[in-house]
């Protein structure tokens, strides 16, 4: 007997590959994910095995230094339990309605777009008390229904560790380049060793490894003082077969920068910070160019 090409208990629904369950309706968001991914043409997701190895301060400094020189950046914090991008940034006040989509992101300069939970808090200092599924569902909000237009890069900076912010970013831009940030200790080392194996894992795309604090740049006499050590992001990077895009010393200027709502990479004036943080965008964009992943998804 030829086997029925409808669902016996959901009439009028076909079956799928001769498996007897009702096709699947693609989701309307799904479809506006889809429609807002091909007009970016990398993403970047900023990640750390640990909390405190200055991974916002990476991933806000790297957006701010790719937008001046003149591309145009997204940068979107799914850190939804501790999320610090406007406040390092300056921005204050809820974003507002888009124009193509439901929500306008905020917007730092000329260049570049922010969204964070942040500013979705009518009180700053307000905690999130999410379970997973709620998560999921805002960090999908924010690719499907925000106005982003056309983006040359949309950085995305993760909460520390491999939850569920990560999974769901990895499996809604299955494209994404992730960057791993590192300080030199042996203690934030083997944790970066366990979210590569999550990479892995998740068949996700490694662009490279940041060592961040390598080092302490003296104000006084500007020698180099090896605080926590340094060198052990780039024997990782070597080691696990990565390319090492850079490292960035510990620098007073940061610290000042942060509290001034300014990142230190567009401060004036000469600091070693700003130096690696300009390097290391640089960087990260020559690798973005030759990834072999990113030249084959689509372009916009």
């Amino acid at each position: 007997m030829p086997q029925s090409k409808f669902c016996p208990s959901c009439p009028g629904l076909p079956l799928v590959d001769g498996v007897d369950r009702p096709a699947r309706t693609p989701d309307v968001r799904d479809q506006r994910i889809g429609a807002t991914l091909e007009r970016i043409r990398y993403k970047i997701v900023v990640m750390s095995g640990k909390g405190g190895v200055g991974k916002s301060s990476v991933a806000v400094n790297v957006a701010c230094a790719l937008a001046a020189d003149g591309a145009r950046v997204g940068l979107l914090d799914v850190d939804l339990h501790g999320p610090s991008v406007p406040r390092m940034l300056g921005l204050t006040g809820a974003m507002g309605a888009g124009g193509e989509a439901a929500i306008a992101p905020k917007r730092f300069g000329d260049n570049l777009l922010v969204v964070s939970m942040q500013s979705l808090l009518s009180d700053p200092d307000q905690a999130v008390l999410w379970r997973g599924p709620m998560k999921t569902t805002a960090i999908r909000q924010f690719i499907a229904d925000v106005d982003w237009g056309e983006l040359d890069y949309l950085v995305i900076d993760s909460p520390p560790g491999t939850g569920d912010e990560h999974l769901t970013v990895l499996k809604n831009i299955p494209d994404a380049l992730c960057v791993l940030v590192t300080t030199p200790q042996e203690i934030s080392l083997a944790d970066v060793r366990k979210t590569i194996n999550f990479l892995q894992y998740a068949n996700a795309n490694i662009l490279g490894v940041v060592e961040n604090m390598s080092g302490l740049a003296c104000p006084f006499c500007h020698r180099e003082i090896e605080l926590f050590k340094k060198g052990g992001g780039e024997a990782l990077a070597r080691d696990c077969g990565l390319d090492f895009l850079g490292s960035v010393p510990l620098d007073p200027a940061t610290v000042v920068a942060g509290d001034l709502g300014r990142p230190v990479v567009l401060l004036e004036g000469e600091s070693p910070a700003r130096e690696a943080f300009v390097a290391l965008a640089a960087a990260v964009a020559a690798a973005c160019r030759t990834s072999l992943e990113a030249a084959a998804s689509p372009r916009p």
